[in-house]
């Protein structure tokens, strides 16, 4: 996912670590039922975060400084590519069901 998060969403004064991080991808994995092959955090330069066919996650360390409701959205938008790939409508309409908000995926 490539887009910036929105100008209302303030960045947090105390950043998660990687632990509480990893376990909110764990919990959003579980409730959408998908499991990654691996979970990876680094720093990303184009990205917050990016799946590959062979199932792998990696998310972008700035994450750990964003406002919940865009770390969510960034979460959930890569465990549904385990679930459905690309950016179709089937995959617009189960990312409108776990974060509501407009159907465009910026990617």
């Amino acid at each position: 996912m490539r887009a910036a998060p929105p100008p209302e969403l303030k960045p947090l004064e105390r950043p998660l670590d990687r632990a509480e991080f990893l376990a909110e991808v764990d919990a959003w994995a579980k409730r959408i039922g998908v499991r990654p092959t691996q979970v990876t955090v680094r720093p990303m330069k184009r990205k917050w975060g990016s799946c590959s066919t062979a199932g792998r996650l990696t998310f972008d360390t700035g994450l750990f400084r964003e406002h919940v409701e865009f770390r969510k959205r960034v979460i959930v938008e890569e465990l549904l590519h385990l679930r459905t790939p690309g950016h179709g409508k089937v995959f617009k309409a189960l990312l409108r069901s776990y974060v509501g908000g407009p159907s465009a995926a910026a990617e």
